[in-house]
């Protein structure tokens, strides 16, 4: 953690109906002095719908050979490579040939993102996929977070439904193809 990080935690009740995944889990996110609520939002988002056996958080900003968020096998094999934010090109590029499958998490417009992407090389673009939050969702997420929170997340046919410390918040999870 660094020095000026923000520790944020969340008790997670995760019922992913869209892929069978339920569990309970506590997380700890260190929040960068550079890093903004609504990137942090969108980090833990990602995490919860991409939540399996081996899933952990990148090192954050100072790191730049692994992504924000990440899927490791028990043999150590990265299996899933995900990027948040508005990750370039060659970023994306590299994390999809070093892992099984690669994703990005934005709260950014999609189509800027993918158009900054034209013309340069992807490896798997056709099995990338971008997934979208509205801005303002995510800053009325950000707005409610505590130093503490309970989060119960739930995910059925594409639908976000979030109870972030007694309120009440819904998404459409928008997907997006590279190619």
């Amino acid at each position: 953690m660094a020095i000026g990080s923000t520790m944020v935690t969340f008790a997670v009740q995760l019922a992913d109906v869209d892929r069978g995944v339920y569990d309970e889990f506590t997380l700890r996110l260190a929040q960068h002095p550079s890093e903004t609520a609504e990137f942090m939002v969108t980090r833990l988002l990602a995490y919860c719908l991409e939540y399996e056996e081996g899933i952990t958080f990148g090192g954050g900003v100072s790191t730049t050979d692994e992504p924000a968020v990440f899927v490791k096998d028990l043999t150590g094999k990265m299996t899933a490579w995900i990027e948040v934010g508005a990750p370039d090109a060659a970023r994306v590029h590299a994390g999809s040939k070093a892992a099984d499958r690669a994703a990005v998490y934005t709260h950014r417009d999609p189509a800027k993102l993918l158009a900054s992407w034209t013309g340069k090389p992807l490896h798997r673009a056709d099995e990338l996929v971008v997934r979208s939050f509205d801005i303002a969702f995510v800053r009325d997420v950000a707005s409610r977070l505590e130093r503490r929170n309970d989060l119960s997340v739930s995910v059925t046919e594409g639908q976000l439904y979030l109870e972030l410390n007694g309120a009440s918040l819904t998404a459409t999870v928008e997907e997006h193809r590279a190619a």
